[in-house]
């Protein structure tokens, strides 16, 4: 028999008090403790089942009473932090339809929250040796399967925990022997759970810090530096705004790593227009020495600092 999945998908999250909004979509037994990890969050929850018992134990949830399968949701784009599901895709004919659809609600920091039972489980896996499959009117998957389905649908990135159930050992040898890997104990993992966000953690901080027009206007104007669209004009456009903005060396940094192709291309014209901004750019390019992993990379950011310490051009 088939182990209950529990519902773990909070363990992802840490409690704050930030204002966030989330979404529940039919798992509603995370309402209570969603309430007390986001005292202040607005909790949004849809569900199939009208009469549905944490509907009165869950005050102050935002209801919309439908089957997320067949009727689109009707929120604003961009508008969650967190959309909270277990084992959502595993009754879609159209998974990745649903996945993409609910990446689309999630603001550029958010993250999808959910899980599915996992095919190589040991127990699936018996009982197609038997001759059974109980799962007819349900997607399963692997691993790799269901993270491709994500990286598919617009998630940049994927985290997982497991909840596991031993095989017993004459059966999980037996697997192994007839050529089944069981790489992380994959055999005896029956659910994956799941977090998949909009944005890599390094660049999701960096939209967390300005706003989203913020963020786009310094995008654009290192753009321009980075391809020589009226470069002088441009550059000051630039310190101008990161004045305004009280932006500091590392985060500009970072926004240029992410963002920029041609690195050396971009700092050289960068620094022909910027004067009395040494100790800025130095600072940039001595974070990024620090954080990149590339030897190469290294070498770049230091021979640049080198070339604009002793004035050269």
């Amino acid at each position: 028999m088939a182990e209950q999945i529990r519902p773990d998908l909070l363990s992802f999250l840490m409690p704050n008090t930030a204002p966030l909004r989330v979404l529940v979509v039919e798992s509603l037994t995370y309402l209570s403790e969603l309430r007390r990890m986001f005292p202040q969050a607005e909790l949004y929850a849809v569900t199939s089942e009208a009469d549905a018992m944490e509907m009165d134990a869950s005050a102050g949830v935002h209801w919309q009473i439908l089957d997320y399968l067949s009727v689109p949701l009707p929120y604003m784009r961009g508008y969650f932090d967190y959309i909270i599901s277990d084992l959502t895709l595993e009754q879609a004919d159209n998974p990745q339809d649903i996945a993409a659809g609910f990446s689309m609600f999630l603001k550029e920091t958010g993250a999808f929250l959910t899980s599915f039972r996992n095919i190589r489980h040991w127990s699936i896996l018996k009982n197609l040796m038997e001759g059974h499959y109980y799962n007819i009117v349900s997607r399963l998957y692997t691993r790799a399967e269901f993270e491709n389905l994500l990286y598919a649908s617009f998630y940049k990135s994927i985290r997982v925990h497991r909840q596991k159930r031993e095989a017993p050992e004459e059966l999980l040898d037996r697997l192994i022997t007839a050529g089944f890997e069981n790489e992380l104990d994959d055999l005896e993992t029956e659910f994956y759970f799941v977090r998949a966000d909009r944005s890599m953690p390094e660049l999701s901080l960096l939209k967390s810090m300005y706003t989203k027009a913020a963020r786009e206007q310094m995008v654009r104007l290192i753009h321009r530096i980075e391809y020589d669209v009226e470069r002088e004009s441009s550059v000051q456009s630039l310190w101008a705004l990161l004045d305004c903005l009280s932006a500091f060396p590392a985060y500009v940094s970072a926004l240029v790593r992410e963002t920029v192709v041609h690195t050396e291309a971009f700092y050289r014209r960068l620094s022909m227009n910027s004067v009395g901004r040494d100790v800025f750019i130095c600072e940039m390019l001595d974070v990024s020495a620090m954080e990149s992993v590339d030897p190469m990379d290294q070498e770049m950011y230091h021979r640049l600092q080198r070339e604009f310490t002793h004035g050269k051009k």
